[in-house]
């Protein structure tokens, strides 16, 4: 049996030297980074390094990277904070977000009386422009606009350019879910008018329990997490040192071979688009994933022609075979609702058949991909 390990939107492998640089740091650096002598002071000037790197590879001040567990928690903080600190008394957002947004806008109406309003769908799963400028435009309320720049279960991509443009025009705020974005595309912080973003350090090949906000220099937001002076005031508690040198290394890696990554990994994509579309008559693609061009490079999510019953055992088939893949977000893993994304733009008769999204790095190889065509198919002739 084969072990294929197509699930990287959910998580990806950690690269080799960013385990190596996190041994380095648990073995040799292990002062509290608040503490003032030479063993804590080496662990804040890593710290500071770090920050620094990221700032400058997206172009940004260091000032306005915060490190923070994970994306889900910035995305709370963020959002919470936004209504709390800044006036926010209106969200808008798209009925396909990561849960880390839409349940937090939800908290929010609980608990401060926001309101919450969903742009337009096109069948594809794109936001509609238009409809974001009208809802914009509709009151004077005080607005925070969250979109993700990379959907995490269909990966479209939206014109963020475009998307933070109508913000500023309109004197609202905008933060990007970018979870499956940073390590993958280039951002200028400069150029785009954005207020706030998220990243997660396993999402490009680094460890889990470290990611990062983007919070723009005097956006007015107070702590979330308090009991100390660290990040900054932003977030308090010891930095786990070691997970933000493992993040550096990724980061770093990540943006120093984006190029040539990205090639090799849109040719993967693209093998197994003409791959599964020449073994599987009937196959189709939710959203644009199978649109090379109009969806992220690292990630498919195809519906396959399988009766319901059938499909009841597709994902335990497949993993007997060594096939790690996934039905949507692995946050979504456990739960019989399915995916609330592909319920928006699917309608019932295509809702019954199975979709996977299979999602792709640098440690696959098209021999992998033909394994598990082959698996698809055998089991469909079954």
């Amino acid at each position: 049996m084969e072990k294929v390990y197509l699930d990287s939107a959910a998580t990806t492998r950690v690269r080799d030297e960013v385990i190596q640089k996190m041994q380095e740091a648990l073995v040799n650096c292990y002062g509290n980074p608040s503490s003032t002598h030479s063993f804590g002071r080496s662990a804040k000037t890593a710290i500071e390094k770090a920050r620094k790197t990221i700032a400058k590879y997206l172009n940004a001040q260091p000032s306005e990277i915060i490190f923070t567990s994970g994306g889900t928690e910035a995305d709370n903080m963020i959002l919470r904070c936004a209504v709390r600190d800044l006036g926010v008394t209106t969200i808008i957002t798209s009925k396909i977000e990561h849960h880390a947004v839409l349940h937090t806008a939800e908290e929010l109406e609980k608990e401060y009386g926001t309101k919450q309003v969903f742009v337009d769908l096109d069948t594809d799963g794109n936001p509609d422009i238009e409809h974001l400028a009208t809802l914009l435009g509709q009151d004077d309320s005080k607005k925070l606009v969250s979109l993700m720049h990379v959907n995490n279960e269909i990966g479209n991509l939206i014109d963020i350019d475009r998307v933070a443009q109508i913000c500023k025009e309109s004197g609202a705020l905008l933060h990007s879910d970018t979870v499956q974005s940073i390590g993958h595309y280039e951002w200028d912080l400069e150029k785009t008018p954005i207020d706030f973003l998220t990243a997660a350090a396993h999402k490009f090949h680094g460890p889990k329990g470290v990611g990062f906000a983007f919070i723009r220099r005097n956006s007015g937001l107070k702590p979330l997490i308090v009991g100390g002076a660290q990040e900054r005031g932003y977030r308090a508690g010891t930095e786990p040192y070691h997970n933000i040198v493992g993040l550096e290394g990724a980061f770093v890696a990540a943006y120093d071979h984006l190029g040539e990554e990205q090639a090799y990994v849109l040719g993967l994509k693209k093998h197994f688009i003409e791959k599964i579309k020449a073994e599987i008559p009937g196959i189709e693609f939710n959203g644009l994933s199978g649109n090379l061009e109009k969806s992220t490079y690292t990630l498919t999510n195809v519906r396959l022609p399988f009766d319901r019953q059938k499909s009841l055992m597709l994902l335990f088939h497949l993993d007997l075979k060594g096939i790690a893949c996934s039905k949507g977000s692995a946050c979504q893993s456990g739960s019989n609702a399915g995916s609330h994304v592909l319920t928006e733009i699917l309608n019932k008769e295509e809702l019954e058949k199975p979709s996977l999204r299979f999602s792709f790095s640098k440690y696959n190889t098209k021999e992998e991909l033909d394994y598990v065509v082959r698996v698809l198919k055998e089991f469909a002739e079954s």
